[in-house]
């Protein structure tokens, strides 16, 4: 006697060498010994050989159409055995039997298995989604391989183009257009960049390192939300004297100033000045949460996304004929010998009387080593300073 079974998922047959109340000890296929729970058993036969049963009820179920046999089962749960009889019109033989339940098994959008045997039908809503679901995966892989294939050619597809950003930035790995732009890679060997180049979509290599920088570290775009206006406060003390910046001739946002004051003692009070934006900022506010996230002003050659706003940033740079907050750092100094005789900062508002710029002031840094003079403004101011700051101070 042999056996038709069901393990782990799979129909599989065996010849019956031994029998218990509950199970069966069966060779298979393989050669191998099994162990058979009567509960798994779905057949009983004796021809053909179970090598040639599985051959040729898969060839019955190959002739078999899963649409006739859903519409033949009219919905009901049913046995496997009770459709193949009803199919065939008389009782099935083996192979016809294995047959029919080896389509009923291949066929899980038409038939729920209710165990041992036993299956029902799709109800006929649920059938058409998944039928259409299966035409939608069929339709999205062919066209998959057709822009596959196009651009292993260097020839991008208009569906591919208009996602180029993101494929490049940030692919998604559900969306077809990815899955096509990856196989593509795989074919030509090529990066996503590469590829696209060849296709002559990225015709700028700055412009694609700038928008990686850019998907990175702005997500959300390099423009600000609304914020309420920076205030800087009213009550602040004014600095005692005014000052001066020294600065690159592209520099916008000053942000550092420096002042002089002479007692007649031969002491120097040299100031160092720090714009104080931060005065202005609400702790929870919008430009507060705006400062949080971006933390500091990026960089470039030729450019920068600036912290702040550029609104904000004009309130409190240190522009010339301004008076902005500040803090300051005085630190008063004996101009003969360097010594630092005190030193304490505060909060202030400071007179801004000057930006100076490196491109007309490079020109002290040989001056001052010879002792030439220039007639620049604040010469004398700025070699006071640059006498203070290599004499070595105690």
């Amino acid at each position: 006697m042999q056996l038709l079974y069901e393990e782990g998922g799979e129909l599989k047959v065996g010849v019956v060498v031994a029998q218990a109340p509950a199970s069966f000890q069966v060779d298979t296929l393989h050669g191998r010994r099994a162990k058979v729970k009567a509960s798994a058993v779905l057949l009983t036969f004796e021809r053909p050989a179970g090598a040639e049963l599985v051959a040729q009820a898969g060839e019955f179920a190959a002739g078999v159409d899963s649409e006739f046999l859903w519409q033949c089962s009219a919905g009901r749960e049913f046995d496997f055995r009770d459709l193949a009889r009803e199919y065939v019109g008389r009782e099935p033989t083996a192979v016809e039997a294995a047959g029919i339940l080896m389509k009923l098994h291949a066929a899980p959008m038409y038939f729920y298995r209710r165990g041992r045997g036993r299956f029902q039908a799709a109800p006929e809503e649920t059938l058409k989604l998944a039928l259409a679901s299966v035409e939608k995966k069929k339709r999205q892989q062919e066209a998959i391989g057709a822009w596959a294939a196009a651009l292993a050619r260097f020839e991008c597809p208009p569906e591919i183009a208009a996602l180029r950003d993101e494929l490049l930035y940030a692919p998604d790995g559900n969306k077809p257009e990815t899955r096509a732009l990856e196989q593509a890679c795989r074919e030509t060997g090529l990066t996503a960049a590469k590829l696209f180049e060849r296709c002559g979509l990225l015709k700028d290599a700055h412009e694609y390192h700038l928008k990686r920088f850019l998907h990175e570290f702005f997500p959300r775009g390099t423009g600000f939300p609304a914020f309420e206006s920076a205030a800087a406060p009213e009550d602040l003390p004014r600095a005692p004297t005014a000052a001066f910046s020294l600065d690159d001739i592209g520099t916008t946002e000053i942000d550092d100033a420096f002042s002089l004051q002479r007692s007649g003692a031969g002491a120097l009070r040299v100031g160092v000045h720090i714009a104080a934006p931060a005065l202005g900022v609400a702790p929870g506010s919008a430009l507060d949460r705006v400062a949080r996230e971006r933390l500091s002003t990026a960089y470039m050659p030729g450019r920068k996304f600036t912290m702040l706003p550029p609104e904000a940033i004009a309130r409190f740079s240190l522009d010339q004929a301004s008076e902005r907050p500040v803090v300051s750092l005085y630190v008063d100094v004996d101009e003969a010998s360097g010594a630092i005789l005190a030193r304490h900062t505060r909060l202030e508002r400071l007179n801004v009387a000057a930006n100076l710029r490196h491109a007309q002031y490079d020109v002290l840094n040989d001056a001052f080593e010879t002792g030439a003079a220039t007639g620049l403004a604040y010469e004398a101011e700025l070699r006071t300073l640059w006498r203070v700051a290599i004499t070595p101070s105690t």
